[in-house]
């Protein structure tokens, strides 16, 4: 995730590097053929790039909403699984009342059931980026369960699998009433929701055609554009084009990075940063003294 910090120039013009070139080369090619040959003789009217730029602006206005819609959905699923983790772990500290001699087996569930929760945030947002979703779980949960999860297809939901079986142990004591019961399992199922919202904006990709249509479109424009120019602005055009074709490719670029919030970039919605904050919060209503730093913003302009 992008923070209010100032991003460095270099990592907004790599991204349009390669268009960049383009324009340059063809302005002053441009600019270059219309002093050496008759004025005007390759000049279009002005209104034609104006008018097909004015559809861009408009197609890229909806593409980018379309885009920050994604995103945000992203964000407040992630938000809602920092609430539910939370939740969770207070119902567990307060439901589960083991006596006598079910007491340290009551409380090793418990702690199990909250670090196998750390585990689970941190496995979910490396499943949705496509990387190795045991990568930051060492120490959360047992050998033996990280034995079985690995044969699993999908982790995280593994690792649900594991909360409803001490769940179900933890009734079967007595250490719950019905109702408690019924509390934490609604709180797993709605963590399972929003790990099926996530999945779901990781699995379904933004239209290939509409994307493709877009950026050809563009391109068609700054083309025109240098055309439309030269005869009143000669030379002066070569940086006004810069500029504009600039400011098109880098809305273009914004919208096609938001449209993925899980694809490990710098725009993604920050799943690592936030798993390591569910932790730190977790942590400490265990009451356990030593808790990891936050995330530090990659570079000084992001967090992963």
């Amino acid at each position: 995730m992008l923070l209010n910090n100032k991003i460095p120039l270099k990592y907004l013009f790599r991204k349009t590097g390669t268009e960049i070139i383009f324009v340059s080369v063809l302005t002053l090619i441009v600019s270059l053929s219309d002093m050496i040959f008759h004025k005007g003789s390759i000049a279009i009217p002005l209104v034609i790039p104006t008018i097909l730029g004015t559809a861009i602006s408009l197609i890229l206005a909806f593409r980018t909403a379309q885009s920050y819609n994604r995103w945000w959905e992203a964000r407040m699923i992630w938000g809602a699984i920092v609430n539910d983790s939370r939740t969770l772990t207070r119902q567990l500290l307060t439901f589960i009342s083991p006596a006598g001699q079910d007491n340290a087996e009551g409380q090793n569930i418990i702690k199990k059931m909250v670090y196998r929760q750390i585990a689970w945030n941190y496995a979910l947002g490396q499943s949705l980026r496509k990387t190795d979703p045991l990568e930051n779980t060492t120490g959360f949960i047992s050998e033996d369960e990280l034995q079985w999860v690995r044969k699993q297809n999908n982790i995280p939901n593994a690792l649900l699998q594991l909360h409803s079986a001490d769940l179900k142990k933890a009734f079967g004591k007595g250490w719950l009433s019905d109702f408690q019961q019924i509390q934490i399992d609604t709180t797993i199922r709605r963590l399972c929701d929003s790990m099926g919202k996530s999945e779901r904006i990781k699995n379904t990709v933004f239209p290939a055609t509409y994307s493709l249509i877009v950026h050809l479109t563009i391109y068609l424009f700054v083309i025109m554009l240098p055309f439309g120019l030269v005869d009143s602005l000669g030379f002066v055009q070569v940086p006004l084009v810069i500029t504009v074709a600039v400011a098109f490719f880098l809305i273009e670029k914004t919208a096609i990075y938001l449209q993925d919030p899980f694809e490990n970039m710098p725009t993604d919605t920050p799943v690592t940063a936030i798993a390591r904050t569910i932790e730190i919060n977790l942590k400490q209503m265990l009451n356990e003294e030593k808790t990891p730093e936050n995330i530090k913003p990659v570079a000084g302009f992001y967090l992963m």
